[in-house]
């Protein structure tokens, strides 16, 4: 079986996929698609295992341009300082070495080197085939029994992972949309990602389009992408885009059969983890996990403090218009 958590940007996901990390059976693959060219993750046509193994380890502008400038983000664990690490942070890092591959393993190079050689070997198949030969094969070298893959605003894109992964099962978190917006202003990468989607036509930037928003050369803190990461752009670009995200993933849950979706609130995740990782573990069939729940409910560290009351009154208002049809949607 296909297991996938799905979910806006800054909901929660992280946590739920560290918790179902916990799983022994089970390998979680963190944030694998979000960070892929998204004119080419999901292509019709089939394609080789060079041109695979290219598209899975070709950098990501978003996150260059963040790190390059100084910004610490808790989501990516490539060990830049590590005596012997190939990549420093003014280098373009292939996006499994963003986080994908940190989190299965300290040693995320020779691991890099393991998985080009796997994915350039494999056949001219449908890019699917490839996903999941690619996860089945972690799997099994990291000694679990499946995986559940979750990237941060994969719900966004849902339409994509079920036209691939039909048989699928799909976990969706979902959060407050104001809490969710006014985190992901806060998180350099969404500061900078979602700035720029409404600031910058056509929607859908290549990454080659995206990496000549940032020229060879020190940072320049007065260019577009400086100041946009030192600023606190627009409150509704947020909400907006949170919006947009919930819908494109109703729109998506509407072609898929019954027993394939599951809803988990993250504020009823926080405050009664096990029941809800019960039913989680249930829904995935995933067996026994060796007292795993005990171990995933310990890794929650309390509710994180609100931001929308604190708002000013204008601002609270322009993201409680952004908002209000995603949170419909979700029935809260």
């Amino acid at each position: 079986m296909d297991r996938f958590i799905v979910g806006t940007g800054r909901c929660g996901s992280t946590l739920l996929s560290q918790m179902m990390a916990q799983h022994e059976q089970t390998l979680s693959i963190f944030e694998f698609f979000t960070g892929l060219d998204i004119t080419r993750r999901f292509a019709q046509e089939p394609v080789d295992g060079a041109a695979f193994s290219a598209l899975i380890s070709r950098e990501n502008p978003i996150v260059t341009m963040v790190v390059r400038r100084g910004y610490e983000v808790p989501e990516i664990t490539y060990p830049f300082d590590k005596p012997g690490a190939r990549y420093r942070r003014d280098d373009g890092l292939p996006w499994i070495l963003v986080s994908t591959l940190p989190d299965m393993t300290d040693e995320p190079d020779a691991l890099f080197d393991e998985t080009m050689a796997f994915a350039a070997g494999l056949p001219k198949q449908q890019v699917s085939a490839h996903y999941r030969q690619l996860f089945d094969w972690w799997a099994r070298r990291m000694g679990r029994q499946h995986w559940i893959e979750r990237s941060g605003s994969s719900i966004d894109y849902l339409g994509g992972l079920h036209e691939h992964f039909p048989g699928a099962r799909f976990v969706h978190i979902h959060r407050d949309g104001h809490e969710a917006a006014l985190s992901m202003r806060e998180h350099a990468p969404y500061r900078l990602a979602v700035s720029l989607l409404f600031q910058l036509p056509p929607e859908g930037m290549s990454l080659d389009e995206l990496g000549k928003l940032d020229p060879q050369g020190p940072p320049d803190p007065d260019d577009l992408v400086s100041r946009i990461l030192a600023s606190e752009p627009p409150v509704e670009y947020f909400g907006k885009y949170w919006t947009q995200e919930v819908e494109n993933g109703a729109r998506a849950r509407a072609a898929m059969r019954d027993g394939q979706y599951m809803e988990v609130s993250f504020e009823e995740l926080i405050a009664d983890p096990q029941p809800v990782l019960g039913s989680i573990a249930g829904f995935f069939e995933l067996g026994d996990g060796g007292g795993w729940l005990d171990r995933a409910a310990a890794l929650v560290r309390g509710v994180p403090p609100a931001r929308f009351d604190t708002l000013p009154p204008d601002e609270r208002r322009r993201l409680a218009e952004a908002c209000r049809p995603g949170m419909e949607l979700l029935g809260r």
